[in-house]
């Protein structure tokens, strides 16, 4: 009944003929709106610094870099009714291109991140973030994810122009996007596979996270494209589910057979490199408690969280459509050094 009521709200605001650019739309997210915006019957326009196919008339891509100012200023020489920008910009970069990309399009939807929150909870778009709440100097000097997207979210916020929306994602998973804290699927999954643990920081097992599918995040930008409501409003993409990393845990053990051992949360960050990235990630992220009250992204779509995929059957459906071979990014010196760590004399015993 649920994708039946989705099948109706695209019938009924189907825009045939517009023209969309979706930049950076080859990953998580993109995977699933990209072909969700060619349903509501939208002309899709992909670039990406991937090379990709479709078999789609309504889908197109390009392989090239959105960034550089010269490729940019060329594409967007073509008008686009909306643009949905998943790119990864500095500060000054994005500065710079803010306002070409804010002219050329009736709807300029900005992929910001729900890290840009404090750590109260329940976060509601309302919450203080860290770049305002925080009293870290040090953390504050940085251009941590966290903050160089409050950053970026201020330059528009800024603009006299109107036409833009902020979204801000939980954790999303999709086909190969899998996190368990702060590890990605290239240890995650790999590991499961081979028989092997990992470790994950004994303080993280208690405390609440929230990860949405992808599928339900692009429906909910989709929702927002064009719709009056949605204009220099800040939405916060995510189901209310929330469990614990140790439910979590669980969830992948059950589904992939992964097993973990518990570590301190110092020893977690040095098996992750000892980067201030990592550390930030963990304490201004994953050590915090993130449920989320969704109602405003809920009201502005027509959406129901009854709607959305829960969150054990959401990875069942990822992971089983994993294709056995499927290769993964090099992690070979975090794997290395959670090897070492499991061979030591701090490691526990395994949880399973």
């Amino acid at each position: 009944m649920a994708q039946a009521m989705k099948e109706k709200h695209v019938e009924s605001r189907s825009p045939t003929g517009r023209k969309a650019l979706v930049l950076g739309g080859t990953g998580a997210m993109g995977a699933y709106l990209v072909p969700d915006l060619a349903r509501r019957g939208y002309e899709v326009q992909v670039v990406s610094l991937d090379a990709a196919i479709s078999d789609d008339p309504r889908i197109s891509y390009a392989k090239g870099d959105a960034k550089d100012p010269a490729y940019l200023k060329e594409l967007l020489g073509r008008h686009f009714d909306v643009i949905v920008d998943f790119m990864i910009y500095s500060t000054r970069e994005f500065e710079e291109k803010h306002e070409l990309l804010l002219g050329s399009t009736e709807h300029y939807i900005f992929l910001s991140t729900y890290r840009v929150y404090s750590g109260e909870s329940p976060i509601t778009e309302k919450t203080p973030r860290l770049l305002e709440a925080s009293t870290d100097a040090a953390f504050l000097a940085t251009e941590d994810y966290a903050l160089f997207k409050a950053r970026q979210e201020d330059i528009l916020k800024r603009s006299k122009r109107a036409n833009w929306t902020i979204v801000r994602p939980a954790i999303t998973y999709s086909k190969r996007r899998f996190q368990l804290v702060t590890l990605e699927a290239p240890v995650v999954v790999s590991r499961a596979r081979r028989g092997l643990p990992v470790v994950l920081p004994r303080e993280a097992l208690s405390v609440e996270a929230t990860m949405t599918w992808a599928g339900d995040v692009a429906e909910m930008i989709a929702r927002l494209l064009l719709n009056p409501s949605a204009f220099r409003e800040c939405f916060t993409v995510a189901t209310a589910e929330h469990r614990t990393w140790g439910e979590i845990a669980a969830y992948y053990r059950d589904l992939i057979g992964l097993q973990y051992v518990a570590a301190d949360t110092e020893d977690y960050v040095e098996i992750l490199g000892g980067s201030a990235g990592s550390r930030y990630q963990l304490t201004y992220d994953r050590l915090y408690p993130r449920r989320i009250d969704n109602s405003k992204i809920l009201a502005v779509t027509g959406l129901k969280q009854a709607e959305l995929m829960p969150l054990r059957r959401g990875l069942e459906k990822e992971l089983s459509a994993l294709p056995k071979d499927a290769p993964w990014p090099d992690e070979a010196a975090v794997l290395g050094r959670m090897d070492a760590y499991l061979k030591g004399p701090k490691a526990g015993a395994v949880q399973s």
